[in-house]
């Protein structure tokens, strides 16, 4: 299905907040004064030449690529870690954006249904990535992604990735999936209703309905099928949810649960593995519903986790916890999208 809507300008919060991957920012590696910005774009276009892009594709490309000082200002400039989900949670789950949910669920609900069973994946999971990311395609980003990734590649704090999407995003103008003009996003490059990275676009855009392209700027059967794809590769699991909210004795040992702050997503993995159990491990740790029944005597495992901290809510997360991980290394990032797949849930 074709949809048209205007770009509005983009928030980039899905992974502002709380993101477990706490490292100390990278300090900035300015070129020197001597280096301008143009002749710092004419470095990139020698460069996507050498690596076999057609000089027609490049000179198309760079012919109008501008600095974005607004980008390098919002990098700079992201929010600080002062939210708690009881703060974060009613913000990025709103009523009224429940409610568009479901109104969107029910709308779609034969392609989604379709792509879901395709990919392995709950409909309601596909619609709330959608809904987190870009306000169901409403805030996408107007940034050229070409301007967007040169600037931020210019500006040095993280070169080497930006190049790298840089070039991924050449590729995909190379395949045809999007015309230069149409190929908008955020001021760090994130492209399209799902929000891709370019790299992610190469690793997980899916076509949607068998016409030659991969649209997630305006075909929302390219999105859902993008999203699903992407959950479906990074191991999701239909036959079962994402966490449970959950009650702790008085007595618990914290060290049976994942630290908060693990470094990064190898760490973050290797604490899951160290500390999950069967559910039945945790009922006899004492851990129980939120309204104080027992645990389902379901065999499958979890992790407990604590996006706040342990003074905090406390989740059994499943493994689709990790797929939604994957997607984006926030607790609260991961809460939200769960939170309101969970809001609006219906038989499927």
């Amino acid at each position: 299905m074709k949809i048209k809507h205007s770009l509005a300008a983009f928030i980039f919060a899905s992974s502002t907040f709380l993101s477990i991957s706490s490292s100390a920012p990278v300090a900035a590696e300015p070129h020197p004064e001597s280096t301008s910005f143009e002749s710092y774009v004419e470095q990139l276009k020698q460069q996507a030449l050498t690596k076999g892009f057609s000089a027609e594709l490049v000179e198309q490309s760079f012919a109008n690529v501008v600095y974005h000082k607004r980008a390098v200002k919002a990098d700079n400039n992201q929010p600080e870690n002062v939210e708690t989900l009881e703060t974060y949670l009613p913000k990025r789950v709103s009523d009224w954006k429940v409610n568009k949910a479901r109104d969107m669920l029910k709308k779609h609900k034969t392609e989604l249904t379709k792509i879901g069973k395709q990919f392995g994946v709950q409909p309601r999971f596909i619609v709330s990535l959608w809904a987190l990311e870009s306000n169901f395609g409403k805030i996408t980003g107007n940034f050229s992604v070409v301007s967007a990734l040169a600037t931020m590649a210019y500006d040095g704090r993280r070169e080497s990735f930006f190049k790298s999407q840089l070039f991924d995003a050449l590729t995909i103008l190379e395949q045809g999936h999007i015309a230069l003009a149409d190929m908008k996003g955020s001021w760090a490059g994130a492209m399209g209703h799902n929000q891709f990275m370019p790299s992610s676009f190469l690793a997980y855009a899916a076509d949607g309905d068998g016409d030659g392209k991969k649209d997630i700027w305006n075909n929302t059967s390219d999105v859902f099928a993008s999203i699903a794809n992407y959950l479906n590769k990074v191991g999701w699991n239909s036959e079962i949810t994402w966490a449970r909210q959950v009650k702790l004795p008085e007595d618990f040992d914290y060290k049976l649960a994942i630290p908060q702050n693990t470094g990064g997503r190898k760490p973050w993995l290797k604490q899951w593995g160290l500390t999950e159990m069967k559910l039945s491990g945790w009922q006899a740790a004492g851990v129980r519903k939120f309204n104080g029944n027992d645990l389902p005597q379901v065999d499958i495992t979890a992790a407990l986790v604590f996006p706040d901290g342990e003074e905090g809510r406390a989740y059994l997360a499943y493994d689709n916890y990790k797929s939604l991980m994957h997607w984006n290394l926030s607790y609260y990032f991961v809460t939200s999208v769960g939170h309101l797949a969970d809001r609006i849930k219906f038989d499927q």
